[in-house]
């Protein structure tokens, strides 16, 4: 089917509903209409794997350069230097590989006894508890500060940097219009990279250096894409500070979140991982397919491309449903919408795929995999409280604000 089969068919990435269960909606989508265009906010979107994947590969013809959200492709507002998440090659290519120097496997692995103190600190604090809200317990501290720690912010500041982060990403109406949409993106981005937020500690850093991921930026010679040999200027440093700050915290923490929630709500899945530790790697990448922590991904048609049999014309925007993909039966099998922990899973899409592949992966991996091991060490069986529960709302993650845990 094409784009226009299927009229009563209406998906809203700012519909509070949707939002709270999208998967029945995606997967009719899917079935019935795999490129689906919304006359509303004007924009098309594809949910099977294949052509998801395929998008996600596709940079010379789907760019990231004017935002990777649909609020900040309608702005036409121009992407700050160091944003690698909205960049296209030849720029990204040469912004990423100063990131790629500092966010390898092995250097993330090296910070896990830290990571792992972090964790054990915030849940030790809950012995005898009956019951917790485990994102503000552990899913946000956790990630804020190893990302705290990375960057070299003050221990002191980092609660006030996570807040601004989460409350500009955060849609206080699902009903909130495309204008409005992209003036808050837009506002959060520059107010996250302001100089009164990362600029006071880039002047220290610059006068004491240290081995934080900060002072690395500072000192980090490169050949910029004009073949220049230089360093980065203090608004290229501002920008990646800001856009690090923000991507380490809210991913991770929804990662987390997710994980907790479906070892809760699926009890013999969790008895399994309590007996074998093993699993919680395979645990950790169902939990990524199953829900995805950022699971729409916008791009800018750059030349007209076509996807089942409609041309989508260039200067459009389309949506990559990443989300929807992860659970298309068409990959994955009958079992698609069961959450199982022995799944072998190849790779998912939940971190993106081509050169846009999310360079904090490895340490999002590390994070949910020591906040389960933690967890299960501590409280081996939970559920979830849904009622004293709260999922957060934004058009670029999807997770919970609030987690209600009832140990026993």
């Amino acid at each position: 089917m094409t784009a226009t089969d299927a009229t009563d068919l209406y998906y809203d990435p700012y519909d509070f509903e949707i939002d709270c269960n999208p998967h029945p909606l995606w997967r009719r989508m899917r079935d019935e209409c795999p490129l689906y265009y919304n006359e509303n906010y004007d924009f098309w979107a594809l949910s099977r794997w294949e052509d998801v994947e395929a998008g996600l590969k596709d940079h010379k013809r789907l760019l990231s350069g004017r935002g990777t959200l649909l609020e900040l492709i309608k702005s036409g507002v121009e992407m700050p230097p160091g944003m690698i998440l909205f960049d296209d090659p030849p720029r990204h290519t040469v912004y990423r590989s100063l990131l790629a120097r500092v966010f390898t496997p092995k250097q993330m692995t090296a910070i896990e006894p830290q990571a792992r103190k972090f964790c054990a600190e915030a849940l030790d604090a809950l012995e005898g508890a009956e019951s917790f809200d485990v994102i503000e317990c552990l899913g946000s501290q956790l990630p804020m500060r190893v990302i705290g720690m990375l960057l070299g912010v003050p221990e002191s500041d980092q609660q006030a940097l996570h807040d601004l982060v989460t409350s500009g990403l955060r849609l206080e109406s699902g009903e909130m219009g495309i204008g409005q949409a992209s003036d808050k993106a837009v506002g959060n981005m520059a107010d996250t990279a302001a100089e009164g937020n990362f600029g006071d500690y880039i002047d220290w850093r610059m006068e004491n250096p240290s081995d934080d991921v900060m002072t690395q930026l500072i000192h980090a010679e490169f050949e910029d894409h004009h073949g220049v040999v230089r360093r980065l200027t203090r608004e290229e440093i501002l920008s990646y500070t800001g856009l690090l700050s923000g991507a380490g915290n809210e991913t991770s923490a929804k990662l987390i979140g997710w994980t907790l929630l479906l070892m809760g709500i699926n009890p013999d899945q969790r008895r399994q991982v309590v007996a074998d530790p093993g699993l919680i790697h395979n645990t950790i990448e169902e939990s990524l397919r199953f829900e995805a922590p950022s699971p729409v991904q916008a791009r800018y048609v750059g030349e007209d491309v076509e996807y089942c049999g409609t041309t989508v014309p260039e200067g459009s925007a389309i949506l990559l449903l990443n989300g929807s993909a992860n659970r298309d039966h068409r990959k994955w099998g009958d079992t698609a919408d069961v959450f199982d922990v022995n799944r072998r899973i190849g790779h998912h899409l939940s971190f993106g795929y081509g050169i846009h592949f999310c360079l904090g992966a490895a340490l999002a991996r590390l994070e949910g995999r020591v906040a389960l091991e933690e967890m299960l060490k501590r409280f081996p069986d939970w559920s979830v409280d849904l009622d004293r529960s709260e999922q957060a709302h934004t058009s670029t993650v999807r997770g919970w604000e609030k987690l209600t845990l009832v140990i026993g």
